[in-house]
């Protein structure tokens, strides 16, 4: 058994990762900021340190004494914040757990990145060769954090693997509730040909891939995607959804290009009254860049082997989203 610190618990992949190791037996200590409760696995046996990632005296009282550190916190997109904000959390947040993981003499650090720092996907599908390619602030702070992370690995000696999931999905989250959503209220509308490429990754096979990138002697070093068994066209997607929730499957197509458009225009206005956009790029870059990916060295090298496959996947986040009245 370890004693395991998880950053970013109260949030759906990290709460996730918290539980499963709690039910295992370990010793967790998590990561709080002070505006976010984690009562639940407090209850469960977690031990809470009250502060983020930018305080250094309170990741250094989180870090000291753990064997292994699960780095999953990370500011997500979120309207009206700063670029600032996203360099201060994911990129300086991250060099200060990592130099006080290696102060503390860690024997692995687990860093949760994103198959985002990537961009758009020509030639799919892409594996951990790929060269960077980040497209927005999120994720070329992302990107710089992950970069930082195996600079400590490449200079300091630190025990980093990163783990880089795709498109996270399951009970608990609601980032996909609203194309859930729509397409069970009938308003769905499907920009382009719906033939781009997605790869989803459900949360108990991404919370394995943690699991076995900490416990495998070889993953010290190195990089990996993680994905579910294989990636599917936003046609599918979307027809699995509507199949689950008893809606017709959407017809409607229409031309990505003039809502493009007005979606920059929207954003840049939003942006200034710092409000949340109704419609913004990288909703349209949804519909239109591939994000298909290659499993094989987490497969190889892990034994990562992913066990829901979309329908299965749909099926149980759909069932939960009727549980808490959002369906």
């Amino acid at each position: 058994m370890a004693r395991a610190l998880v950053t970013g618990a109260t949030g759906f992949t990290g709460s996730h990762l918290a539980k499963r190791l709690l039910d295992e037996g370990h010793e967790v200590r998590l990561l709080v900021r002070s505006t976010s409760s984690a009562s639940q696995l407090e209850l469960a046996g977690a031990h809470v340190v009250t502060g983020d990632l930018t305080n250094q005296a309170a990741v250094w009282e989180a870090t000291n004494g753990v064997d292994v550190v699960y780095h999953v916190a990370a500011l997500f997109r979120k309207a009206g914040l700063p670029d600032s904000a996203y360099w201060e959390t994911n990129t300086t947040g991250t060099v200060n757990l990592l130099d006080a993981a290696h102060r503390s003499g860690v024997r692995r650090f687990v860093h949760c990145s994103t198959v985002g720092v990537l961009g758009h996907i020509s030639n799919p599908p892409a594996d951990e060769d790929r060269p960077y390619h980040p497209g927005d602030i999120y994720q070329i702070t992302k990107c710089e954090g992950e970069k930082a992370a195996l600079h400590y690995y490449r200079e300091m000696g630190l025990p980093v693997t990163v783990v880089r999931p795709a498109g996270i999905y399951g009970p608990g989250d609601t980032r996909w509730l609203k194309l859930f959503r729509s397409v069970a209220r009938r308003r769905f509308v499907m920009l382009g040909s719906g033939e781009t490429t997605i790869h989803l990754v459900y949360i108990d096979d991404l919370v394995d891939a943690f699991r076995l990138a900490a416990d495998s002697p070889e993953s010290v070093g190195r990089v990996y995607i993680t994905a579910g068994d294989r990636y599917i066209t936003l046609n599918e997607l979307v027809r699995t959804i509507a199949e689950e929730v008893g809606a017709p499957v959407p017809k409607l197509h229409i031309p990505v290009k003039p809502v493009r458009m007005i979606s920059g225009v929207c954003e840049d206005i939003c942006r200034l009254l710092k409000i949340e956009p109704p419609l913004y790029r990288r909703r349209v870059d949804f519909f239109i860049k591939d994000r298909a990916f290659d499993i094989t060295r987490a497969r190889r090298e892990l034994g990562y082997a992913p066990k829901v496959d979309v329908p299965e996947g749909v099926a149980r986040t759909a069932a939960w989203y009727r549980e808490q009245g959002y369906l």
